[in-house]
């Protein structure tokens, strides 16, 4: 699939999906946009653009979901931004390789909600799994499979 965009929620993206991404755009000459609230250092490529938005709440994801386009591909772990850019027609990924869909997005917002409920109650829930080589591969893995498609 030719994707119009790549957009990179970039703020907590682990630097192995960043450098994994920026291979891809040199490669494919596919557009990538990291957005963070944070200074980023990206590779010198017209086709590489970092672009820091102000501090705040989902500041960064709103600008994503205000910018991208129907046929854009965004990478995120948060789940309310990628059921909003899987509205506009974008696909969405995890760092983890994770493909969210319009078939499965409401379920892990629901799964998402609970555990909120859960750690506002006082449960600890723990965390995500350390980031690991496997999950770099399954992204990768993932990656491919959508550009090929």
């Amino acid at each position: 699939m030719r994707f119009n965009q790549i957009w990179v929620d970039a703020d907590a993206c682990p630097k192995v999906i960043k450098e994994i991404l920026y291979r891809v755009s040199k490669r494919t000459h596919i557009p990538l946009v990291l957005v963070a609230n944070q200074p980023l250092q990206v590779p010198r490529s017209p086709l590489i653009r970092a672009l820091r938005v102000a501090s705040g709440f989902d500041v960064a994801d709103n600008y994503i979901v205000r910018e991208s386009v129907a046929g854009d591909l965004v990478i995120t772990a948060d789940i309310p931004l990628a059921a909003e850019v899987i509205a506009k027609g974008c696909l969405a990924l995890d760092p983890r390789g994770n493909l969210y869909t319009k078939e499965n997005i409401r379920e892990r917002l629901n799964l998402r909600d609970f555990m909120d409920t859960l750690r506002g109650s006082g449960v600890d829930t723990g965390g995500p799994a350390a980031f690991s080589q496997a999950n770099r591969q399954a992204f990768a893995n993932q990656l491919d499979r959508l550009l090929a498609g």
